[in-house]
């Protein structure tokens, strides 16, 4: 790698306040904010609106798709004829 042409890398806490969920990570992001960790040190924080904590595909919160009412509404409106064509 060249030098002075990569950004930085450094410890970054990233937030989500509506899950009550923190993540120690790496990052190049850049931020005023910062936070003490768990283990006393202070790290840069960076607050974000959903996490893998609070999305509802991450946490299992699934909505529940009548797919059986979506084939037969399909078949309905775009039946095949015995001979498998239209």
């Amino acid at each position: 790698m060249r030098n002075g042409i990569h950004p930085v890398s450094r410890p970054v806490v990233f937030r989500d306040r509506t899950a009550g969920y923190e993540l120690l990570t790496r990052s190049t992001i850049d931020t005023q904010h910062t936070v003490e960790w768990e283990d006393g040190t202070t790290y840069p924080v960076v607050d974000v609106e959903i996490s893998s904590a609070s999305h509802p595909f991450y946490t299992g919160t699934s909505r529940v798709v009548d797919t059986a009412g979506r084939v037969e509404r399909f078949q309905h409106r775009y039946g095949l004829t015995t001979a498998g064509r239209r």
